[in-house]
């Protein structure tokens, strides 16, 4: 694991952010524009004029607007410019970098907020995982531009072979101010802490560069957009230093957490339960569970050791059960992830659901949410049947990275999830 070249280094680069005063975040801060629909995000900007999602997701100004229309990048670019003129949002007077910190929940994540440079994205110093989808990938291309900012990071990880996870925490512990702070609906309490004082910036430069590469862990599209833009101002002669950079989060990766993604079927293309169950018997080792803990985020395997076993379990007609297989010797590593093997052997052909990117019968429940919310979906009776995914571990993303590999969609879910609004990169 985490193979490459050894003249391979990150860069990270100072910056004068754009924040929120420590009275107004509590109000600016927002969801990522990804986690909310339209009108979720419309109901949110009713009730607080304040909300960064006003900037991000613009289109829920404008009903009755295609959200690719020119007026909602547009209405995006007013809105951040009059934060500005308003002091709803300042740009800090010293370019540094920021430790985010995100508790609750029983977690405790810290990162450093820096940018980080496209180049090394494009030589793949900064490795994914994921395909990103052109649609998607043009909206934020458009929407970056516009506005002249990355306004939302990326969370990327580095593998913390010398320490660097105790010095920042040795940082956030010397500098011992936190400069905003506020609580998301999660219950998760967000924290932003400045580092200006020049000897610390130069340490974290040193120190980051003895880290080979970095690993997006969530923000695909937002990395690649942010390329999009540095080539496509480039050709057209205004690409500025800011612009060859994008903003990133860097956590250790051992210090994330990884969740399964969900699947939701809403019907058994014709088939009973009974029969369903019939038929995923013949696949698979199929056992009741009996109550579980609907609190929460996955059930725990019965098979032990559970890495010797593929396990998922569905739910239908009001109850779990655990399907379970051996694993393959030799086996691929993405065919021999969990949801490879549920699309390979139940949803193809069991339920006729082919494309599992496109398929409007296929529905996905991201992260950590508690099963309740699962079940309760299916007992609504908007879905026939879920499927709970047991986490994938994060050693594994990264080799499936290292080697070039792409994982099926949504197969995993990022935590910690951070707001937008609280640091912003601008491209001047």
């Amino acid at each position: 694991m985490y193979e490459g070249d050894a003249s391979e280094m990150v860069d990270i680069f100072r910056f004068a952010a754009v924040c929120p005063g420590p009275d107004l975040a509590p109000r600016v801060a927002a969801v990522p524009y990804d986690v909310v629909t339209r009108d979720e995000a419309a109901a949110s900007i009713r009730d607080n004029p304040f909300c960064f999602l006003r900037v991000s997701r613009a289109d829920a100004e404008l009903p009755g607007v295609s959200a690719s229309d020119e007026r909602v990048y547009a209405r995006a670019r007013e809105t951040f410019e009059s934060f500005l003129r308003e002091g709803i949002l300042s740009r800090d007077r010293t370019p540094g970098m920021y430790l985010y910190r995100v508790t609750g929940n029983g977690n405790d994540f810290l990162g450093l907020a820096c940018t980080v440079a496209t180049r090394d994205y494009e030589e793949n110093t900064i490795r994914r995982h994921e395909l990103t989808r052109v649609e998607k990938e043009e909206d934020r291309t458009r929407h970056i531009d516009a506005v002249n900012a990355h306004t939302g990071p990326v969370v990327l990880l580095y593998v913390d072979r010398n320490g660097l996870a105790a010095f920042l925490d040795s940082l956030w512990e010397k500098t011992g101010r936190v400069d905003l702070e506020v609580r998301a609906p999660d219950g998760t309490v967000h924290r932003i802490m400045r580092v200006t004082a020049d000897a610390d910036l130069a340490a974290l430069e040193e120190a980051f560069a003895a880290v080979p590469r970095l690993y997006i862990a969530d923000g695909h599209h937002r990395a690649k957009s942010a390329v999009n833009v540095a080539g496509k101002r480039k050709v057209e002669g205004r690409l500025t230093p800011e612009a060859t950079r994008f903003l990133g989060v860097l956590f250790p990766h051992n210090g994330v957490k990884i969740h399964g993604y969900s699947r939701l079927v809403s019907d058994l293309s014709g088939m009973t339960p009974e029969e369903f169950l019939g038929r995923l018997s013949e696949r698979f080792s199929v056992e009741p569970r009996g109550e579980v803990d609907a609190r929460a985020f996955h059930i725990p395997p019965l098979r032990v050791p559970a890495g010797a076993f593929h396990v998922f379990h569905v739910f239908l007609g009001g109850k779990w059960y655990e399907c379970s297989r051996p694993r393959e010797n030799g086996a691929d590593v993405i065919a021999s992830l969990d949801v490879s093997v549920l699309q390979r052997e139940v949803l193809e052909p069991l339920l006729g659901i082919k494309d599992p990117r496109r398929d409007p019968r296929l529905q996905y429940l991201g992260g950590a949410r508690p099963l309740a919310d699962l079940m309760a979906m299916v007992l609504s009776g908007d879905y026939a049947v879920a499927f709970a995914m047991q986490p994938v571990q994060v050693e594994t993303v990264l080799a499936i990275a290292d080697a070039g590999g792409i994982m099926p969609p949504k197969s995993t879910w990022f935590e910690p999830k951070l707001l937008s609004g609280l640091v912003v990169h601008t491209l001047d």
